[in-house]
C-alpha cells in the first residue's frame, strides 16, 4: 500500500487564487486589506517565513508593510510600533515574526496586538473564542491542517485523533479544532510514557513535537491518516518532517510531505485572516 499524498502547495495555489478575486471585489468597495510583519534580528529562518508572507500578499493583492528591526531594539519600543499599528487604519492585520531575542517579552508583546488585528490567532482573547466555539481568528497552521484534511475528503466525526505535541502554536489549537469536528482526541507529548499505543490505534495522527522522524511506521495503524507539522534540518543540510516520511507513506492512507505540506498551507491561512480582518473593520 502507498499513501496518497496530500499536496498543499497545490491546495494553497487554489485558495489563494480564489483570494485574489475576492481581494478585488473588496478594493472596488473601497477596502484594501493591509498586513504589517514585524521582525526583530537576523534570524535566519524568520527572513525566510517574512520573504514568503511579503510574496503571498503580493501575490492576492494585499497591501504589506514590512518593518525589519535591529537585534537591540528593546521591548519599550516594539510594544509603541504596536501601539502605532493598533490605530493605523490602512493596518487590518499585525504578525509580528517568533522568536524575539531575549531582551523582549514575547507574550507582552503578543498581548499588546488588538485583538481585532491579531491575524496569527493568539491574542487570548481569540484563543478563548476557539474554546468556547465562537467565530474568530484561528492560528495559521492548525487552520491549514483543518483545511487540508476537509479537501482530501477526511470526515473526522467519531474518528480517534492522536496530535502529538502540546504547543500553544499547534497541538492546544488543533486538539481544539479536531474536537470542533467530533473527533475523539488524545494529547501525547514529551511525558507520554507509551507514545506508540496511542500512534497505532489512530485513525489521523498530527505530528507537531519538533524531532526528526520521530514518527516511524512500524508506530502507525494502517490505513491512518498522517499530518507532519514537523520542519527539522538534517546534518546533511536536507529538511525531514517529525515523521518518518518512507516507512509512514507504506503503512498510511494519506500523507503530508515536508516541505510542500502544512507549510503553504499557514501562509495561506494568515493571509485568509487578513482579509477576514480587513471585512470585519469595514
Amino acid at each position: 500500500m502507498s499513501a496518497k499524498i496530500i499536496d498543499g502547495k497545490a491546495i494553497a495555489a487554489s485558495i489563494r487564487q480564489k483570494m485574489v478575486d475576492e481581494v478585488a471585489q473588496l478594493k472596488k468597495e473601497g477596502i484594501v486589506p493591509g498586513l504589517a510583519v514585524v521582525i526583530v534580528g537576523k534570524d535566519p529562518a524568520s527572513k525566510v517565513y517574512v520573504g514568503q508572507k511579503e510574496k503571498g500578499c503580493a501575490q492576492v493583492g494585499i497591501y504589506s508593510e514590512k518593518y525589519d528591526l535591529p537585534e537591540d531594539t528593546s521591548e519599550e519600543e516594539l510594544l509603541n510600533l504596536m501601539a502605532r499599528l493598533n490605530k493605523d487604519d490602512k493596518i487590518n492585520g499585525i504578525l509580528v515574526q517568533l522568536p524575539l531575542p531575549k531582551q523582549i517579552d514575547e507574550k507582552k508583546v503578543l498581548y499588546a496586538i488588538d485583538s481585532a488585528k491579531d491575524v496569527d490567532g493568539f491574542h487570548p482573547e481569540n484563543i478563548g473564542k476557539l474554546v468556547i466555539g465562537e467565530d474568530t481568528f484561528l492560528p495559521c497552521t492548525p487552520h491549514g491542517i483543518m483545511v487540508l484534511l476537509e479537501h482530501s475528503g477526511i470526515d473526522l466525526k467519531g474518528k480517534e485523533a492522536v496530535v502529538v505535541g502540546r504547543s500553544n502554536i499547534v497541538g492546544k489549537p488543533i486538539s481544539l479544532m479536531l474536537l470542533s469536528k467530533s473527533a475523539t482526541v488524545t494529547i501525547c507529548h514529551s511525558k507520554t510514557k507509551d507514545l506508540s499505543f496511542h500512534t497505532r490505534r489512530a485513525d489521523v495522527v498530527i505530528a507537531a513535537v519538533g524531532r526528526p522522524e520521530m514518527i516511524k511506521g512500524d508506530m502507525l495503524k494502517e490505513g491512518a491518516v498522517v499530518i507532519d507539522v514537523g520542519v527539522n534540518r538534517l546534518e546533511n543540510g536536507k529538511l525531514a518532517g517529525d515523521v518518518e516520511f518512507e516507512s509512514a507513506s507504506k503503512k498510511a492512507f494519506a500523507i503530508t510531505p515536508v516541505p510542500g505540506g502544512v507549510g503553504p498551507m499557514t501562509i495561506t491561512m494568515l493571509l485568509k485572516n487578513t482579509i477576514k480582518a480587513a471585512r470585519m473593520q469595514a
